[in-house]
């Protein structure tokens, strides 16, 4: 199929852009188009103009802002991969983020456009959940900054307004002694997941876990953290043992959902099975650090 018909405007300023957008309540903004453009071909999406984002400059880059990391909305997945930024503070942004579809698809795709598109089986969205950072927000009445956890609200649904557009994405930087890892299920390399799980883990001094945080997606209707993991790994040395029991808990929590590539008490299972994997992969990483 074709889209439908639709006016098209690339405003080289901010103001410009959310002006377009509260010109006409069915606009929609255009960023990368990875996911956009498929739904105007099959006619799932009738915007009556779409207002692309591409030109703004104040939409880009990557900023260093002491504890935390600013990602602009329009940066794209594979600058995020080339960024030595990100790879020494925010590292499971960048193994999310090979996980995403190819590279034809995350040389165009952003990471506004990931967030604000909520995929319940997209990556980024549950790395930035996972390392606690937060979306900000703006829209002609003015700019808010929300909570990841706040934002999702669920499948293709967030907290954005009409006429509000992604952005920024914050995420803080790595802690000290800490380790992370990006674990998913699909079916075909590139592929949604099935199921995910992005998980950080810091260490104390003494190697003992001083804080976890493990975010699931593709297993519910939007990427959730599962905070029954930190009571059962704070404090813990990280044995199989303790792991074994977060994966437990992860099992537990997940609420799974039936679809073409899995039942319920499938995702549930495997819920479990990619959460192990990313904790145990994230204490060897966090130990390799205190090597280091």
């Amino acid at each position: 199929m074709k889209p439908v018909e639709f006016d098209y405007v690339a405003p080289e300023s901010l103001a410009l852009a959310l002006d377009a957008l509260a010109s006409d309540g069915d606009a929609r903004p255009l960023s990368g188009g990875q996911s956009l453009v498929p739904l105007l071909n099959f006619r799932l999406a009738q915007p009556s103009l779409l207002v692309d984002l591409g030109r703004i400059t104040e939409l880009a880059g990557i900023r260093d802002e002491g504890g935390r990391v600013l990602l602009g909305a329009m940066v794209r997945q594979q600058d995020v991969l080339e960024s030595e930024l990100i790879r020494e503070r925010c590292p499971l942004l960048q193994e999310a983020i090979r996980h995403v579809g190819h590279p034809q698809i995350r040389s165009r795709g952003t990471v506004g456009g990931s967030v604000a598109h909520a995929d319940p089986a997209a990556e980024i969205p549950a790395a930035v959940l996972a390392l606690g950072g937060a979306i900000h927000v703006v829209g002609k009445v003015g700019r808010r900054r929300v909570e990841a956890n706040d934002f999702l609200r669920g499948a293709f649904t967030t907290m954005l307004q009409g006429g509000e557009i992604v952005a920024a994405i914050e995420v803080p930087t790595r802690r000290p002694r800490s380790g992370c890892a990006c674990v998913e299920v699909a079916r075909r390399a590139g592929d949604y997941a099935v199921c995910g799980a992005a998980a950080e883990i810091a260490l104390d001094q003494d190697r003992t876990i001083a804080a976890v945080s493990v975010a699931l997606f593709g297993v519910s209707d939007r990427a959730v953290l599962v905070c029954e993991c930190e009571g059962d790994l704070v404090g813990s040395d990280g044995a199989d043992v303790d792991i074994e029991a977060a994966a437990l808990s992860a099992a537990r929590a997940a609420h799974g959902r039936d679809d073409i590539n899995g039942s319920a008490e499938y995702r549930r299972h495997l819920a479990g099975v990619v959460t192990r994997r990313a904790l145990v992969r994230a204490v060897e990483r966090a130990n390799e650090r205190m090597v280091t």
